[in-house]
């Protein structure tokens, strides 16, 4: 759990940088749902990335997680801007799986 929660952290703040320093957008705050969306992402992955999950419990806790940030991002800007957090979200996760499918144990955890 600790190492999920570095990743989510890491995560977030890397991306918060890059969006930052490269795409400098009007709305920070904005910049920082898009990067808490990155980082929980690759936490969750990496938190999800065990044989204690099974596949469809795997979906079910990445669709549950899409869906709060859909909720939050809907309250709290519009719902216009809350979709490409899930856009961010879902590839990420596809990005960590695809990574993880090459190696012969097939997880990034060892």
């Amino acid at each position: 759990m600790k190492k999920a929660l570095l990743y989510f952290a890491l995560g977030t703040v890397l991306s918060f940088l890059i969006n930052y320093l490269f795409y400098s957008s009007e709305n920070i705050g904005l910049d920082v749902f898009y990067a808490l969306a990155f980082g929980l992402a690759w936490g969750i992955a990496y938190y999800l990335d065990t044989p204690d999950f099974t596949l469809v419990q795997k979906f079910g806790l990445s669709f549950a997680a899409m869906g709060v940030l859909v909720l939050a991002g809907a309250l709290v800007f519009s719902l216009e801007l809350a979709i490409p957090s899930i856009l961010k979200f879902s590839t990420v996760f596809v990005a960590y799986y695809l990574i993880a499918s090459f190696r012969a144990n097939k997880t990034l955890r060892r």
